[in-house]
């Protein structure tokens, strides 16, 4: 009996603190949400996850070097490498190439020589422009060899090569006057090559002689060739 009185006061001694202990902690709990209503409770926040733990060690290392991470690279040198290409201008040490080419004979003439200062400064577009205007009005010196056409076959910094086209002037014996846009040009005997284009205008001549000019008026040979031109030459 004596134990049974000793346990059951030692019961009451222990149950008493735990349960006054658990009144306290329960009483702490709803404090904190009722004054930080918007702070997490600390009993109910969790440790850092080992995923969240993984990312911001990823975060911190060095990213990995894949072969797809090189060949992006590679792409991206080659993007770099091609629009330096494309933006490449000529210079006064650019190598200018010129070929003449006979399109009769099937012969090319090869001269390298230094680049005329008119293309210095300009890049690939400007050149095509500038070589396309020659073509479409080439110096009479060039019609007077038989200049047909003009093609640029290379285009770099460090040289460049056009190739204009010839239908060489062939030895005549005999001409003919015409008109071409009211001024006298001078047809070689073949009635398709331009030998001369005189500036005369067809209606600054006699009426009968322009009559003649505009069914081609033959002249037999050289020498009543630059006899006409003296004579009606301004």
């Amino acid at each position: 009996m004596v134990i049974m009185k000793i346990l059951k006061g030692v019961s009451l001694f222990l149950i008493y603190p735990l349960f006054m202990l658990g009144v306290g902690f329960y009483t702490g709990v709803k404090a904190s949400h009722f004054f930080y209503p918007g702070e997490p409770n600390p009993v109910e926040m969790n440790y850092e996850s080992a995923d969240d733990v993984s990312i911001e060690q990823q975060l911190l290392d060095p990213m990995p070097v894949t072969d797809d991470f090189l060949d992006y690279d590679m792409a991206a040198a080659e993007d770099s490498q091609e629009v330096a290409v494309t933006a490449a201008t000529l210079c006064v040490d650019t190598n200018y190439v010129l070929e003449e080419a006979d399109i009769l004979n099937h012969t090319v003439v090869e001269t390298s020589t230094r680049l005329p200062d008119r293309y210095i400064g300009m890049d690939r577009e400007q050149f095509l422009q500038a070589m396309k205007t020659y073509e479409s009005s080439p110096p009479l010196s060039e019609q007077e060899r038989g200049f047909v056409s003009l093609e640029v076959i290379s285009f770099s910094r460090e040289r460049v090569v056009v190739r204009k086209n010839y239908r060489f002037v062939q030895p005549s014996s005999s001409f003919y006057l015409a008109v071409y846009n009211n001024e006298v040009i001078v047809y070689l005997e073949d009635k398709e090559t331009v030998y001369i284009e005189t500036h005369i205008q067809l209606d600054s001549l006699p009426e009968q002689l322009q009559e003649q000019i505009i069914e081609m008026m033959w002249i037999e040979n050289e020498e009543k060739l630059y006899s006409f031109l003296e004579n009606y030459s301004s």
